[in-house]
């Protein structure tokens, strides 16, 4: 039976089937020019016999005419295909790059390795490919046969000598296959991970600048740099000899297809007559030529086929999301089940048995010591990770398989690592939508921020740089403040929304709970500090990923103090209270 592909694979399978015209039609005209190339010699032979002997100049400018409109025929059929195939690379691009950024965006999510812009450069692999000299080279293949038929109606003894020299070359493009694979995936695989450490380590400058850690980060990189090199270097090694035999197989079997035609000319054995002696050279090479350029660019098609393997993967690992239909607003209920949650990539579980209720406009602390587990419980709230078991749901429907693009407007979060974006103050603020301004202005004026962008020269046009660099920490919090409470979203995850707040801040920040709790919206604050329990209904305390307490918040606070108590020591019996005698 034939093996099934995978679902990766059979997706992209799936976005090359509306390309099939164009490389038809690429092929088709491939396979013309391939046979055009034959113009030249048969101008040549007709220039020695028709010419020569009639010294016809009407002759030779027609026969010049002639070769000259075929020359540009071939090349107007080489400029259609490789814009056809262009075309193709570039379709092939636009069908997959949204679902792979988001297939490469979900994988970063669950800490995979493949959650990297290598997805993207992958993808670029694969659509230059489509215009690549070795992809080219393929449809010239069945012109190179026709090549080999004509050498064998010269002759048969030159047939089977061409024909030999296409196996040999074909061996060639074997051995270069067995030899240089291995280690041009391995040096792949090393670059993309000297490309990640790299990346992770500019994300970190300051840290590394700061501590004096710069020599020893570069020696790791450079240590993946090396292992890349020497991989890379037994490759070319492998395929620069490989190619080089290529070339002087090519270059031989012409000399010896020469050759072999005047010692057959002389024998009286060639069909046709010298001139096609000359042709026979001519023809062996073409009968090649394919073979050498796909041998000579095999390094690009070892990479597509790592690219292709890799994108697969990717969206095997991240199948797409099934189109469902729309569903109604939510409007704040939230209920948790039992929750157990593992962190993505590891088996390790950070929460058991968590569960609670919320009804619209609700107000819910979260509170515990570090690694309690409430980070994850916001993560799995606003269905970033998923639950191993039980559901968080949001008017009963499970918000982490609820389409974000969907559901999205109506979430507000932050994360305890505030991340803005290259682009301006409002525009992150409005989470890079086409919002107007009243709206942005709304949500900064409610966390007290208005002002200050106001006294910037470009007030909301301010660009904050890469990670908001020109803001200070506490600035930050609060953009990534009115960026969660911007549209009114109904429910709201906060997660240590005051850890870089003033005094002044946490009060904008309460009195923004106040107001959106009004107007219906449903918050869960993960925080340390006890300023924002005053505007709390209801408290949850983690422990060691487990639930310790849930209710309303002074019944909460009023049990928290009385475990805080220490317990009473009994009183002692009095000194002259005498023991009873044990019974004799």
């Amino acid at each position: 039976m034939k093996p099934t592909p995978n679902p990766g694979t059979a997706e992209l399978r799936q976005a090359l089937e509306p390309l099939l015209p164009f490389v038809r039609r690429a092929a088709l005209y491939g396979a013309v020019a391939s046979l055009l190339v034959l113009a030249p010699s048969v101008y040549m032979l007709e220039v020695y016999d028709r010419v020569v002997n009639s010294r016809s100049h009407l002759t030779l400018a027609m026969l010049t005419v002639l070769v000259l409109a075929i020359y540009a025929v071939m090349e107007l059929l080489e400029w259609a295909r490789h814009t056809l195939m262009h075309q193709a690379g570039t379709r092939f691009e636009a069908a997959l790059s949204t679902r792979l950024f988001d297939a490469a965006f979900v994988a970063n999510r669950m800490r995979h390795p493949a959650g990297s812009v290598q997805a993207l450069q992958d993808l670029r692999t694969v659509r230059d490919f489509f215009s690549s000299p070795a992809l080219l080279a393929l449809p010239e293949l069945p012109a190179a046969l026709v090549f080999l038929l004509l050498i064998f109606l010269m002759s048969p003894v030159l047939g089977w000598v061409a024909l030999l020299g296409a196996v040999a070359q074909t061996g060639l493009a074997w051995l270069t296959e067995r030899s240089t694979q291995p280690p041009l995936s391995a040096a792949n695989r090393a670059a993309i991970e000297a490309n990640r450490y790299a990346e992770s380590s500019m994300r970190n400058a300051q840290v590394i600048e700061a501590m004096g850690m710069l020599r020893n980060v570069y020696q790791r990189w450079i240590e993946r740099q090396r292992e890349m090199l020497r991989f890379q270097a037994e490759a070319s090694d492998a395929a620069g000899l490989l190619q080089t035999a290529s070339k002087w197989l090519q270059q031989v079997l012409s000399s010896a297809l020469l050759g072999l035609a005047a010692w057959l000319l002389l024998r009286n054995e060639l069909h046709g007559g010298a001139g096609l002696m000359i042709v026979a050279s001519i023809l062996g090479g073409r009968v090649l030529a394919p073979l050498v350029q796909i041998v000579t660019q095999w390094r690009s098609v070892v990479q597509v086929r790592d690219a292709w393997q890799r994108l697969a993967g990717l969206l095997t690992l991240v199948p797409a999301a099934p189109v469902g239909m729309p569903l109604p607003a939510p409007r704040g209920h939230l209920t948790v089940e039992p929750l157990l949650a593992v962190a993505p990539g590891t088996q390790n579980t950070v929460l058991r048995g968590v569960q609670f209720a919320l009804a619209p406009g609700e107000v819910l602390a979260v509170v515990g010591p570090s690694a309690a587990g409430k980070t994850t419980l916001a993560r799995v709230l606003v269905g970033l990770w998923s639950s191993m078991g039980g559901k968080a749901r949001l008017d009963g429907v499970d918000v982490h398989t609820w389409n974000k693009a969907e559901l999205g407007a109506h979430i507000g979060y932050l994360p305890q690592d505030v991340e803005l974006f290259e682009g301006t103050i409002g525009e992150n603020i409005a989470r890079f939508t086409e919002a107007g301004r009243a709206q942005v202005e709304a949500a900064a004026r409610a966390v007290g921020l208005h002002e200050f962008i106001m006294a910037l020269p470009q007030g909301y046009d301010t660009p904050i740089g890469r990670d908001g660099a020109v803001l200070s920490g506490g600035q930050r919090q609060r953009v990534g403040l009115a960026r969660a409470l911007f549209g009114d979203p109904v429910f709201v995850v906060l997660d240590e929304p005051n850890s870089s707040l003033d005094d002044q801040g946490e009060a904008a920040l309460a009195q923004a709970i106040v107001q959106a709790k009004q107007r219906g919206t449903t918050f869960v604050v993960m925080t340390h500090r006890v300023s924002l329990l005053g505007v709390a209904d209801k408290v949850l305390v983690l422990r060691d990923g487990t639930q310790q307490m849930f209710g309303p918040r002074d019944d909460v606070l009023q049990a928290l103090r009385q475990a805080a108590q220490p317990q009473q020591p009994q009183q002692p019996a009095a000194s002259g209270a005498m023991a009873p005698r044990p019974a004799a």
